[in-house]
């Protein structure tokens, strides 16, 4: 009976730490674009740019200056709801060893390729994915990487303000595609502007402009340091303060993007009536 007691014991013990909350300085998804925009190589350099940063002794270094000392990160392909998918789940970084298995575990995963851009269903996942996880973070951020504008699901700017109204930053890493294959159709040449005024918002949000995918490895290296630290400090760095829990702030940035945030709606719509 005596050793029963204590089995009991120690399954009870077992299952409240399962139970516990993992306190984190930031919790973040990196959420990267694999819309028939992208080719394999592109995709890869994606896979390989994060794979990198999170190897970088300088992102090590922002984990570290953290109060907790770890961050938890989880890494999605997205294009459209029905192919967005979980590349690798919730994991917590806290030094070389941790950092290294998320990268090998990024690059071990194969591609996914999906149709359509629907940055609105790529932050609708990562919304959830934030608020059922286990962790809590002083911090939630969605890092969307991308090369053209939403032109399926929902409209992104109202995902985006039902996104920030749950404390939750977005912040934007825009690529500027020259590839005119499939994707030129979609070809927006001020993605960043779009991403500006449609995408990114809540407290210090910021995008970091990559000038095309070889390009990738270097934006988003630099992009995880300050979302790690939150100290975007230089001028090439397009950041946005927006008071937090302020219910008279504009959504989003307060910028407004003139071409409309529909733009990949309409291109959408001119493709259907032009085609045959």
């Amino acid at each position: 009976m005596r050793y029963l007691f204590a089995l009991i014991l120690l399954l009870s013990d077992v299952g409240a730490g399962a139970a516990e909350t993992i306190k984190v300085d930031l919790e973040l998804v990196i959420a990267t674009d694999v819309s028939r925009s992208i080719d394999e190589e592109e995709a890869r350099l994606q896979r390989e740019g994060v794979a990198a940063a999170l190897r970088s002794p300088y992102v090590l270094a922002a984990i570290r200056s953290g109060y907790n000392k770890k961050i938890a990160i989880a890494y999605i392909d997205y294009s459209s709801s029905d192919y967005n998918e979980i590349i690798v789940d919730w994991r917590i970084i806290n030094d070389k060893a941790s950092a290294d298995g998320f990268a090998d575990a990024l690059i071990k995963q194969p591609l996914t390729f999906g149709r359509r851009t629907s940055i609105s269903d790529a932050l609708e996942l990562a919304a959830k994915m934030l608020r059922e996880n286990n962790i809590d973070g002083r911090r939630q951020v969605i890092d969307v990487a991308g090369d053209g504008p939403n032109n399926h699901g929902r409209l992104v700017n109202e995902v985006r303000n039902e996104v920030l109204k749950m404390g939750i930053t977005i912040n934007g890493l825009p690529i500027i595609n020259n590839n005119f294959g499939f994707g030129s159709r979609f070809h927006l040449p001020d993605l960043d502007k779009y991403y500006r005024g449609c995408v990114i918002g809540g407290p210090a949000a910021f995008l970091i402009i990559a000038k095309d995918f070889k390009d990738f490895a270097r934006a988003i290296r630099r992009k995880l340091i300050f979302e790690i630290a939150q100290t975007p400090r230089t001028p090439k760095v397009h950041l946005i303060r927006v008071a937090a829990n302020n219910s008279t702030a504009k959504p989003g940035t307060g910028f407004i993007y003139q071409k409309g945030c529909d733009i990949g709606e309409q291109m959408r719509l001119r493709i259907w009536s032009d085609d045959p």
